[in-house]
């Protein structure tokens, strides 16, 4: 069974979906950390509700984003952790992290990359860029974390349709279930494939 983190800065809708899928046995590991970079977010409520351990790093507690990963390392360190998910986590993630976890660090982007991504692009503004681009087709991307933003090589895609009268709110809410299928079963895929 793997060790999984997951980083959060949202509601954690899709760190949900990979919690529910380690309970009903999908995945074989087990969420034992939860990172997230703010305070009073529902994704902490949610760690909770499982009894998962969770840190909140606030940037403006440490001098930058590299000391900030360095405590955040730390704060890993005895769990042991096989993988980290970065689900809805937006932080700069530094070199720190990534060499202490290099090919261990997977992020879930609303977007098929390499199309909307990169400095700027998370939330609605993704799907803001989408709509305005005339795109008739985006979806969501799973892929490992390197030093860039989103740059990281690709593990899956998933599509979805960008329809007549989509506002960037609605084109989220179709893309984000397909999130909530592709991610734990990109997981699920990493633990088994990681014995």
């Amino acid at each position: 069974m793997k060790n999984i983190a997951i980083f959060a800065s949202g509601s954690g809708s899709d760190m949900q979906s990979v919690i529910d899928a380690t309970l009903n046995g999908r995945i074989d590991g087990k969420v034992v950390a939860v990172v997230t970079n703010k305070e009073g977010i529902f994704a902490i409520e949610r760690a909770k509700k499982h009894g998962i351990d969770c840190k909140t790093f606030l940037l403006g507690d440490y001098k930058d984003n590299s000391e900030r990963d360095r405590a955040i390392v730390e704060y890993l360190r005895p769990y042991k952790i096989d993988l980290i998910v970065l689900a809805g986590y937006l932080a700069i993630v530094t070199p720190t992290l990534v060499d202490e976890y290099k090919d261990r660090i997977i992020n879930i982007h609303p977007s098929l990359i390499p199309n909307h991504c990169g400095k700027g692009m998370y939330g609605l503004n993704v799907h803001k860029s989408v709509i305005a681009s005339g795109d008739k087709l985006s979806g969501c991307t799973v892929h490992y974390v390197d030093y860039g933003a989103d740059t990281g090589k690709i593990i899956e895609q998933r599509q979805v349709p960008v329809k007549e009268g989509d506002t960037p709110e609605t084109l989220q809410a179709r893309i984000l279930e397909v999130e909530h299928v592709l991610l734990p079963s990109v997981v699920a895929t990493l633990c088994k494939n990681k014995q």
